[in-house]
């Protein structure tokens, strides 16, 4: 059984995973949470093991850290998240059980759309790391 991991903004805890039939599947669940802005959705994507790769060499590790950084993100942008931002898919490419993803992501409060990469490792059932250029720092917002 998985790690129990809380939201630090709703108190919400969590212990479920969601297996996927493909690496493909993997992605397009986490694509679809993170476009609901789903705290679990995207969480139960993540085994213990799981990591996510920022910008700057910056890595979370384990469910408890990814958590954290995932409820950041699914708060509204007055709350200091990205609530709203929608990511579309630009190109994709599969090698493996990875799934290589160049996304826009827009929403009605960004001056430009932001576009970026993701490369989603999974071990053909769950989303085993992450590395992504996503850098809610560079959004550019409407006045």
């Amino acid at each position: 059984m998985p790690e129990t991991a809380s939201n630090p903004f709703t108190g919400e805890h969590s212990r479920s995973l969601a297996p996927q039939p493909s690496a493909a599947a993997v992605y397009e669940e986490h694509i679809r949470a993170l476009n609901a802005a789903e705290w679990e959705g995207q969480l139960q994507q993540f085994p213990d093991h799981g990591e996510i790769h920022l910008k700057n060499g910056q890595v979370l590790r384990g469910r408890q850290a990814i958590s954290d950084f995932i409820a950041g993100g699914v708060r509204p942008r007055s709350a200091g998240g990205v609530e709203g931002l929608t990511f579309t898919e630009q190109s994709r490419l599969t090698v493996g059980d990875t799934v290589v993803v160049h996304w826009v992501a827009d929403a009605d409060w960004l001056a430009e759309p932001d576009q970026g990469s993701d490369a989603y490792v999974t071990d053909g059932q769950y989303m085993v790391a992450m590395v992504t250029t996503f850098d809610p720092e560079g959004l550019v917002f409407e006045d």
